[in-house]
């Protein structure tokens, strides 16, 4: 009796086969993911600022201001006011993130009036989305702190 311990060319072309269907089907539906990741990251982000910035304004009773911005949650401000109980940081962090595709997030204090009010926003983080600039549709949308769910 023979011992065969490889695997025949009609086996591994049926593999290969095999491979190549699923990769037909499979590939299309994971390459617009990195896309939906980046998104998803920007907004767990600014989730992530916006706990900071409540925490920020429980010890200091104000948030911080467009000079001081979203550093105040890493280090004491130096720029007035400087609050008197910072018990920070309030991010785990050691540098200020930048959003998934490289830019700074926007940090605005006040914020914009809210619309059909006299109103505003007390603070609003934004992502420029993809293409870095304002407005855009997809994966180019601004991502706004008040728009997030």
């Amino acid at each position: 009796m023979r011992n065969n311990n490889g695997f025949t060319l009609i086996e591994i072309l049926v593999v290969i086969v095999i491979l190549g269907l699923l990769a037909t089907f499979l590939v299309p539906k994971i390459i617009g993911k990195p896309d939906e990741a980046r998104v998803v990251k920007a907004k767990s982000d600014i989730r992530a600022f916006e706990t900071g910035l409540k925490m920020y304004r429980l010890d200091s009773g104000m948030y911080p201001t467009e000079d001081q911005g979203l550093q105040a949650l890493i280090e004491k401000p130096e720029v007035d006011p400087i609050p008197r109980n910072w018990n920070g940081p309030y991010l785990d962090v050691e540098v200020l993130p930048k959003d998934p595709w490289g830019n700074d997030y926007i940090y605005k204090s006040p914020g914009e009036y809210i619309e059909g009010t006299d109103r505003q926003r007390d603070y609003e983080i934004i992502s420029l989305g993809a293409d870095g600039q304002e407005g855009g549709e997809g994966f180019n949308a601004d991502i706004k702190s008040y728009e997030i769910k």
